[in-house]
């Protein structure tokens, strides 16, 4: 079963949250998630343990219990949503058309289609 782990404190390390764990049972894998750039924790991590019974107990033993000074979360973690990416630069339109109004970019210049924009009638 992977479990997710949440609320973490910024000291707790790897080892600390397999330790935390393995007082429930066998871990195969435990990792607090870092930023890239960094290295700092994220303050939520996942552990792997192959014995669902285990897993479960370890659950029940550690929902709503205080770690380093914070309450952490346990849960069991769901799988990442299938396809569509994931955020990234989307392609916006900007305008509304040959509207007119308004404002927005329009070929040719800024708001040239009427509405708003300066007066040159000085």
């Amino acid at each position: 079963m992977n479990i997710y782990v949440g609320n973490l404190s910024w000291q707790m390390t790897d080892e600390d949250l397999r330790t935390l764990f393995e007082q429930y049972g066998s871990v195969t894998s435990a990792k607090i998630v870092k930023d890239k750039v960094s290295g700092r924790s994220k303050g939520f991590g996942f552990v792997e343990m192959p014995d669902e019974a285990e897993a479960q107990n370890a659950l029940s033993s550690l929902y709503d219990s205080e770690v380093l000074g914070r309450k952490i979360i346990v849960n069991e973690a769901q799988p990442k949503p299938q396809g569509g990416g994931g955020g990234g630069f989307k392609k916006k339109s900007f305008g509304g058309g040959n509207s007119g109004g308004g404002g927005g970019y329009k070929k040719g210049g800024f708001n040239r289609g009427g509405g708003g924009g300066y007066n040159r009638d000085y």
